[in-house]
């Protein structure tokens, strides 16, 4: 029988452990009158990324690349979310926001692209092209008598 792995499921393959993974509810800034100041709905999501066990060390890199400003020096990803009024519906979010992060750090970049050069034909057709339209402008100067 396959044990259930609790977690963040990114794809098919990869699901984040949730010790890999740390919630704290803050509080939001903003607009939202008395209950801003007495509730904690907004959550700070910290990945610690760069001690992953599920992700390879080409992701890893990437990842953190993609994370830009939401990275820190030790590896982390922090993501705040503080767009609902609800702390549920923000740490969801805030999950949401990381697992397409990661998504998109699980796609390969694309190989580079092979130098190739043109044809024989092509460089003499555009040479032809080039020598037709010097011929059109040249007959385009003033008539001499």
């Amino acid at each position: 029988m396959e044990q259930e792995i609790r977690g963040l499921r990114v794809s098919h393959r990869t699901i984040i452990p949730e010790d890999e993974i740390e919630e704290v509810f803050i509080r939001a800034a903003g607009p939202g009158g008395q209950n801003v100041n007495k509730v904690s709905t907004a959550v700070q999501l910290r990945f610690f990324a760069s001690a992953s066990t599920v992700l390879g060390e080409d992701v890893k890199e990437r990842l953190l690349k993609l994370a830009g400003q939401r990275a820190t020096k030790a590896g982390e990803i922090l993501i705040e979310a503080s767009r609902h009024r609800t702390q549920e519906r923000n740490r969801e979010d805030a999950r949401e926001r990381l697992v397409a992060l990661i998504r998109e750090a699980l796609v390969p970049p694309a190989p580079p692209r092979k130098k190739t050069r043109p044809s024989r034909g092509a460089v003499e057709r555009r040479l032809q092209a080039k020598k037709g339209r010097s011929d059109t402008k040249r007959m385009r100067g003033r008539v001499s008598d």
